[in-house]
């Protein structure tokens, strides 16, 4: 072991926002590569659950509260522990996948002292003034409408499918049918399979393979045509919300600097018209349009772990009291060696916008790839780890 050897430090930044970081089993991906070179540890915050939420006396109280999880105060928490745990206070190497690539350009930004070495693997955000969240949906749209086509065309007689399944929804009574949890699913919420079918390296065989499972099976002559239960079920393992609440609370105030998101991703896909109207598109025939990475305020009616926090939703998306998460100047004059994975076809983590700000970031080495997808890091992580590491330390060529 290398337990009692004076070895550096690495932080791990989850993407999310409101994701827990993977708790490893075992010493393998990136994570066992990681080990071999930096000490092993495992921090554990505390999670904002449902329940532990409900606990604030109003919604007021509990948007205020929330206020304080964005990247400027998880760069100060992690500020606070580096100055306790790492001997001498020594500056660490940090990995930021997803959002916590947009944590680690807000660490560049405002703690670069703390920073020897900084890896971000699909996670550069958009760090133009005010709120940034019209642009990315603007943009994550474009890329939405891409890997639909794309999806259509690998598996086309999903048409089909898809769209039978529309058209049950809308004619059910109430406009969707019950799911297990309680909640009710409709043409809008079955959409939202886009959100993982369409941006993971699997993604299309998996959404794929689940509407194989749509329909039960007709064992008893006149039996009427239903959605299966494990296709219901399978639906709704697809999201997180349960467990993971403010990913869908937060969204889009991780984009905020001095101005309000206003439901941005719902006015953007307004803006499309009738585009997005599934149970149009399924009486014509066309493709229904899977959405992607975006929250609408309808999920805080539709779905049952959501409804609690209706109103801190609202509440947030109309505030314009939030405090800059990245300082270009800094940036600009940036000294820390920065490695960073670009994914061409992220449907997450718009690559035109991060070029944008890589190009503000001096001395960004930058690795464009299409061989991953946003997944990259959990799909191939000794790869992708040593593919930037190797960046850094002179090993790869520098794209």
């Amino acid at each position: 072991g290398k337990e009692d050897q004076p070895m550096p430090y690495l932080l791990y930044l989850q993407g999310g926002p409101g994701f827990e970081s993977p708790r490893p089993t075992e010493s393998s991906g990136w994570i066992g590569r990681a080990c071999e070179e930096y000490r092993r540890g495992t921090g554990l915050s505390t999670a904002l659950t449902v329940s532990s939420m409900r606990q604030m006396k109003s919604a007021k109280d509990l948007a205020c509260f929330l206020k304080h999880f964005r990247s400027d105060n998880i760069v100060k928490d992690a500020e606070f522990i580096r100055l306790r745990i790492v001997p001498e206070a020594r500056p660490w190497t940090i990995l930021g996948q997803s959002y916590g690539g947009f944590c680690a350009v807000t660490y560049l930004s405002f703690a670069p002292q703390g920073l020897k070495q900084v890896l971000i693997t699909g996670g550069i955000p958009p760090i133009c003034d005010g709120c940034t969240a019209d642009t990315v949906y603007q943009a994550c749209f474009e890329q939405i409408i891409r890997q639909n086509e794309k999806y259509y065309e690998r598996f086309p007689q999903d048409v089909q499918v898809v769209g039978d399944i529309v058209k049950y929804l809308s004619d059910s009574e109430g406009g969707g049918v019950p799911l297990p949890s309680g909640g009710m699913l409709m043409p809008r919420g079955l959409q939202t399979l886009g959100l993982t079918g369409l941006g993971a390296s699997n993604g299309f065989e998996q959404l794929h393979y689940m509407f194989e499972g749509a329909w039960d099976p007709v064992i008893t002559p006149g039996a009427p045509k239903q959605l299966s239960y494990n296709f219901l079920n399978a639906f709704e393992r697809w999201s997180a919300f349960n467990t993971n609440p403010l990913y869908a609370i937060l969204h889009e105030v991780i984009y905020c600097q001095g101005a309000a998101s206003r439901w941005a991703a719902e006015r953007v896909r307004n803006a499309h018209g009738s585009k997005f109207d599934a149970v149009k598109a399924a009486k014509e025939g066309h493709p229904v349009l899977f959405t992607g990475e975006m929250i609408f305020p309808w999920m805080f009616d539709e779905i049952p772990d959501l409804e609690h926090f209706k109103e801190v939703a609202n509440l947030l998306s109309e505030d314009k009291d939030w405090p800059p998460l990245y300082d270009l100047a800094a940036l600009k004059n940036n000294k820390v060696p920065v490695a960073a994975s670009l994914y061409y076809d992220d449907l997450y983590v718009n690559f035109k916008l991060a070029m944008e700000t890589a190009d503000h970031i001096s001395g960004i080495r930058r690795w464009v790839t299409n061989e991953y997808m946003h997944s990259g890091l959990r799909d191939n992580g000794i790869h992708v780890y040593d593919q930037l590491m190797g960046m850094l330390n002179g090993k790869k060529p520098l794209f």
